[in-house]
């Protein structure tokens, strides 16, 4: 980050490029120290609830299976998504354990405490996913009350999804707690970005896995603005490569993405997890691999090099991304 003519801030980035079987195509800083997806994890976790068969139980439609793995900004399309799964599965907001939050769009925001309410539960930027739990919970008979324990039924078919998706043992896997209550998992940066390599191809995953990930995908790249809303980086990035990449962030500057035509998945951890960095970062190394075309990178302009502005609103520096000349596959 500059301001005037010096570099007043930097971050470091950790990322890491896979196909589907695991090869390692690019990789920056160290790829095999576990971290947090955080709500990076969440298209697997949608998955999760497809594959159970809660979605069809429950009749959910596209739109409310990309707000079930959305980081959301309460906008009314996005309430209303999670509205129509509470109704769906008999519940009310009251079921909804992940906490309030006032919207993390401005606008939603104002318009809240304008109208003299305050947030609640659903205006989370999680509510869709915990709604998708919830449903998953009444799928599979298991208890709604402790849907956020990690023991629960639900939690670990999650988790042995993520497993499956990852090559990795949950059972040895650091468990956290994340923003909204639910478990979370971390494992290394390759094994995250070969998870989004299978989001992006589809491939060496069985065929119930992959034909769940798959109605998530076309969901998410169907309805963009359901996954974040408006003037989001993910929403903007599904926007602007037009189909070719569906992605998801995580708190904490994590980020991952599923390049569906270059057949590779990209997952990105802001070391300091400062979260302006990851959009310039994600951006600069999508391109270096191929994944943006010119009238993708011309759309991201603002969140490839955001401008950084005073209190009046001037514009006093920038934030872009400095990649090495040659990349590293991190392969001895």
């Amino acid at each position: 980050m500059t301001r005037g003519p010096l570099v007043e801030s930097a971050h470091r980035i950790a990322a890491c490029a896979s196909d589907d079987r695991g090869r390692v195509l690019a990789a920056f800083g160290t790829i095999d120290v576990p971290f947090y997806l955080r709500s990076a994890a969440k298209p697997f976790i949608a998955a999760a609830i497809v594959a159970s068969g809660a979605a069809d139980r429950f009749g959910f439609d596209a739109r409310e299976l990309a707000v079930i793995a959305a980081s959301h900004n309460a906008e009314p399309f996005h309430l209303d998504a999670v509205r129509a799964i509470l109704a769906k599965i008999g519940l009310d907001e009251a079921a909804l354990q992940c906490g309030a939050h006032p919207p993390n769009y401005e606008p939603a925001a104002a318009a809240l405490a304008a109208a003299g309410e305050r947030p609640t539960a659903i205006h989370n930027n999680c509510s869709g996913k915990h709604a998708g739990i919830l449903a998953l919970c009444l799928a599979i008979g298991a208890p709604i009350e402790t849907y956020l324990e990690a023991a629960n039924p639900a939690q670990q078919l999650i988790l042995a999804l993520c497993g499956r998706l990852t090559n990795d043992d949950p059972a040895r896997w650091p468990i956290g707690i994340d923003g909204c209550g639910i478990p979370v998992f971390a494992t290394p940066l390759r094994n995250a970005a070969l998870a989004f390599a299978r989001l992006a191809t589809l491939e060496g995953i069985a065929d119930a896995d992959a034909a769940a990930l798959d109605r998530v995908r076309a969901a998410m790249l169907a309805h963009p603005a359901y996954v974040a809303g408006t003037g989001r980086f993910d929403t903007a990035l599904m926007e602007a490569a037009r189909g070719t990449i569906v992605c998801k962030a995580g708190a904490e500057g994590v980020h991952g993405s599923a390049a569906v035509t270059g057949s590779f998945g990209l997952v990105a951890k802001v070391v300091d997890g400062a979260r302006r960095a990851a959009p310039p970062a994600v951006i600069a190394m999508l391109a270096r691999l191929g994944a943006l075309d010119a009238r993708a990178l011309a759309g991201l302009g603002p969140f490839a090099r955001p401008e950084v502005y005073n209190v009046a609103g001037r514009t006093v520096g920038h934030i872009e991304a400095k990649l090495p000349d040659t990349i590293s596959t991190g392969e001895a």
